[in-house]
């Protein structure tokens, strides 16, 4: 049986394919930054990509970066992955390689995200089109006016709003564009955006896929024709994941499929409790049958991840005292760890954005975004009520 018919689980623990000399089930840091060959002829074959093989790690050719970008790809059922030092270094590869003809982004997103899309990316002459995702009706236009990348995350940071990827895909291709998807909230256990038929998938994959809070990396699949000039850009803009670092991420995956099953749990009971809360106004979460995106997460996902927002009763000062006073929950920005974490998104990953841009998206001072953990679900309610309470 090939490795991209084997179950979720099996992949994440098999898929790099890499067999050690010594048995190592699991591949070993090579902590150096060259690699010497016995001829001129060795060394030009890899050089020329007549042969795989190690070369230098700067450019990725290290066997614990090999091994890690077989699992990613994997993992997502992509032909190929590239590795990064961090989801923002993979998103600017990405954006320089294939959007630099124009660029749509659809609906919520991270604020650094928003940031190099609005600010950074125009100040190299790269046209960029941010819309929420009620404006959907202006994608085609903007196609049409010479835009080739269509990117967006579902779910989206901080309000979980859903896109439909098979439809967007379909309008994209029908222009001429690629689309890209951000795939870190859902992580591949719970979507895989590449069957339905998006041309990239990119990760912050400090989060679901580190998921122990302790690395900081990225990383893109897609196609081999699609991800080849991409490397280049990696490459020479010094964005390369470190070997320990790729091996840490190559540990944590063997664990991905346990993990997320278990916070999509966590979530959903948590999600339940606060919606049934009388000091709670709304609460975010593709899980629950009210939520707008509800019909199309069960469509298009196969669980509804361990994020939630809650909107508090109240302005955005009542909000920091709930947040100031949860003891399990730490007051913390990332996500996707063992351990849960809180954070009000008008001081940390939205901040940025002035006041009118986050009403305009629909983030409330009074928001409080949830990254459920591993701890018990039963556990984390309460921790909520007796912020909520006090």
């Amino acid at each position: 049986m090939k490795n991209n018919e084997h179950g979720m689980s099996t992949r994440s623990i098999h898929g790099s394919g890499f067999k050690d000399a010594h048995g190592c089930p699991h591949t070993p840091i090579y902590n150096t930054t060259t690699f010497a060959f016995p001829s001129t002829a060795d060394l030009l074959d890899v050089v020329d990509g007549r042969k795989p093989g190690a070369l230098y790690t700067r450019y990725g050719l290290n066997p614990s970066i090999f091994s890690l970008e077989q699992t990613l790809s994997g993992l997502e059922g992509a032909e190929a992955a590239w590795a990064f030092c961090s989801g923002m270094a993979a998103e600017t590869a990405l954006f320089l390689t294939h959007g630099r003809e124009g660029i749509v982004c659809i609906g919520d997103a991270y604020g650094g995200t928003l940031e190099l899309l609005a600010t950074q990316l125009p100040l190299l002459g790269i046209k960029t089109h941010l819309i929420l995702g009620s404006e959907i009706d202006r994608l085609d236009a903007l196609l049409a006016g010479g835009a080739k990348l269509v990117f967006f995350e579902t779910p989206a940071n901080p309000t979980l709003e859903l896109v439909d990827i098979r439809a967007i895909a379909a309008r994209a291709h029908a222009r001429g564009a690629r689309v890209a998807v951000d795939n870190t909230f859902a992580s591949p256990v719970n979507q895989r955006p590449l069957e339905l038929g998006a041309d990239f998938v990119v990760h912050s994959a400090t989060k679901y896929l580190g998921g122990h809070s302790d690395l900081t990396a990225g990383a893109i699949m897609g196609s081999s024709e699609l991800l080849l000039p991409i490397w280049n850009w990696r490459k020479n803009l010094g964005s390369m994941i470190a070997p320990e670092t790729a091996s840490l991420l190559a540990r944590s995956l063997r664990t991905l499929v346990v993990r997320v099953r278990q916070q999509n749990a966590s979530a959903q009971a948590v999600a339940e409790a606060m919606a049934r809360h009388p000091r709670i106004s709304r609460v975010f979460y593709p899980g629950l049958p009210g939520f707008p995106g509800h019909a199309l997460a069960k469509a298009q996902m196969h669980g509804f991840g361990g994020m939630l927002s809650i909107e508090v009763k109240g302005d955005g000062a009542v909000a920091t005292r709930v947040a100031d006073r949860l003891r399990l929950f730490a007051l913390a920005p990332s996500l996707g760890g063992a351990e849960s974490l809180v954070t009000q998104p008008c001081t940390t990953t939205h901040h940025g954005l002035t006041p009118e841009e986050r009403t305009r998206r629909g983030i409330p001072d009074a928001m409080l975004r949830l990254s459920v953990g591993l701890e018990e679900a039963a556990d984390l309610i309460a921790d909520l009520e007796q912020a909520l309470r006090s």
